[in-house]
């Protein structure tokens, strides 16, 4: 008697339905589509903000992460499950085929073809976990079952299909419990069905506790979702505050207000840019600052030759002698407003980068030169007090213009045939240019303002001049990075200097001259005045 073995399980296929992902991916979707469909109408209607915005892309990024991960997670539960579900089922089978190669416990003998104490032995033996129930079919009629949330044996056609079989099969059955996964083990004997015994496993109840604990997972990551979004909310306000300071700023400057500042803290990009703004309303505010010096200037000085223009050709009549004298008073007045609008373009070009052109300067000629040029401007007593040799490196018009300056004021405190000294020296800071007069000097109350735009000393020493000469030389000086000094005291004339940066390139010392050039116009000798040199100290 050939004997009794359990069949293989070949041919085993199972589908298994995804309808609950199926439907939670396309409310979803939809949901997805309604908020996107929303936005997109509000669009036209609403400009969310820069911080809105920001704040907007970074939630639904971490909404899409979210639900995306839930999904995720979900799926390889439920694949957990079905492979947890198959271990199962593999194993029952197993070791029902372990035992039915086996001997009786109660008779010691094998088994043979006694298929009902197989099954008798096996339910006597194995308790079926949560979900799992037992179903043995005899002959191809129902014989024993364990306790299942529905019985399956009260299915006829599924009953009778089972006895039919004469192969493992593996499936999953739909039922009001929900899906059931089973593997049915048909037991042969000489090529015949003699039993058929079922694994079923009821997977609803771990399938609702994948679910329920996704929904939580949902709700608390909702919740956090909610709680992180209120304080990057609230964070990218504190952090973004530099911006709304830097708009309001900006809406509140205009051309009269340039005061405003945005306040600067720590070291960040933000920072950065409100330092850079603030330095931005620096120089507009020193740009607009010397616009409307400039007109304030040009209105406050052309205001009175225009008057005095206007009054006197309003006077003017038809005698040859009145109509020459009033033109030589227009002439003169119309000079005068050509220098002030010349003196006040040089002070407003100050602030332009190419106000100064540097080039090598040689040190004893442009002594020389500035000597020659002063004594162009009146009859006085010009001497050369020094040069020395040795270059820099500046702009030779600008400082010609400046050592003029001063050479014309002196001209004009000082009476025909004065003393006036011109020259230069190397110093521990750099070059010195001076201009030395012998007139009445400044008083000490006075000296710190003389350099200031329309500047002028007490009423005996006020001249036609604009009261700009100075301000030009102290513009020229700073554009070199240099500085204006001044020594004078009343009665002992006064002594204007220029300092420039730079350094003797030998060493050169300072030639100190003895000579009298005179107080005609004629230009310097060079060459006799080198031949009448000495050194400092000789």
């Amino acid at each position: 008697m050939t004997a009794m073995t359990a069949a293989t399980t070949t041919g085993m296929t199972t589908t298994m339905t995804m309808g609950a992902t199926t439907t939670m991916r396309a409310v979803m979707t939809m949901g997805a589509t309604t908020m996107m469909g929303a936005v997109m109408t509000d669009r036209p209607r609403f400009r969310p903000s820069f911080r809105l915005r920001v704040l907007g892309s970074v939630a639904a990024l971490l909404v899409v992460a979210a639900v995306g991960g839930l999904l995720l997670q979900r799926t390889f539960l439920l694949r957990g499950l079905e492979r947890e579900v198959a271990a199962a089922l593999e194993q029952e089978r197993e070791e029902l085929q372990t035992l039915a190669g086996g001997h009786n416990p109660l008779t010691g003998e094998r088994f043979g073809d006694d298929v009902q104490a197989i099954f008798d032995t096996f339910l006597r033996r194995n308790l079926p976990e949560e979900g799992e129930v037992y179903i043995a079919l005899l002959d191809g009629e129902f014989y024993r079952t364990t306790p299942a949330p529905l019985r399956l044996d009260t299915d006829p056609d599924l009953v009778a299909r089972w006895g039919l079989l004469t192969a493992g099969e593996r499936g999953e059955i739909g039922t009001e419990e929900g899906p059931v996964q089973y593997l049915a083990v048909p037991l042969l004997y000489d090529g015949v069905t003699r039993g058929v015994f079922v694994i079923a496993n009821f997977t609803e109840g771990e399938r609702e506790e994948i679910e329920s604990a996704v929904r939580i997972e949902a709700a608390v990551s909702a919740f956090v979702l909610l709680m992180v979004t209120l304080v990057a909310w609230f964070l990218s306000g504190r952090l973004l505050r530099p911006i709304q300071d830097l708009t309001e700023t900006a809406e509140a400057i205009s051309d009269s207000d340039l005061t405003r500042r945005i306040p600067v803290e720590g070291d960040d990009e933000i920072s950065r840019l409100a330092q850079t703004f603030n330095e931005m309303l620096d120089r507009l505010e020193e740009s607009f600052t010397v616009q409307r010096r400039f007109v304030d200037d040009a209105g406050h000085e052309l205001r009175t030759p225009i008057t005095i223009i206007r009054g006197h050709l309003d006077l003017l009549g038809d005698d040859p002698d009145e109509r020459k004298e009033t033109l030589a008073i227009v002439d003169d007045e119309l000079s005068r407003m050509a220098r002030i609008v010349d003196d006040l373009l040089v002070l407003a070009k100050a602030e332009q980068p190419d106000f100064i052109r540097r080039e090598v300067v040689e040190l004893t000629d442009l002594t020389t030169e500035l000597l020659a040029k002063s004594r162009a401007l009146g009859l006085r007593d010009w001497r050369l007090d020094a040069y020395a040799e040795g270059i820099i490196h500046a702009d030779p018009h600008r400082v010609t213009q400046a050592m003029l300056n001063l050479a014309r004021n002196a001209v004009e405190h000082t009476p025909p045939g004065a003393e006036i000294g011109v020259g230069s020296s190397w110093s521990d800071d750099g070059v010195r240019l001076w201009v030395r007069d012998t007139g009445i000097g400044i008083d000490p109350t006075e000296q710190d303002r003389i350099f200031d735009r329309f500047a002028r000393g007490r009423a005996g020493r006020r001249t036609e001049g604009a009261g700009l000469g100075l301000a030009i030389v102290r513009t020229i000086a700073m554009a070199h990075s240099g500085r204006v000094e001044l020594e004078s005291e009343p009665g002992k004339g006064a002594t204007f200097s220029m300092i420039l940066p730079g350094t003797p390139h030998s060493e050169a010392p300072t030639v100190i001259l003895k000579t009298d050039l005179g107080t005609q116009s004629d230009p310097v000798d060079q060459d006799a005045t080198k031949r009448t040199a000495t050194w400092p100290g000789s």
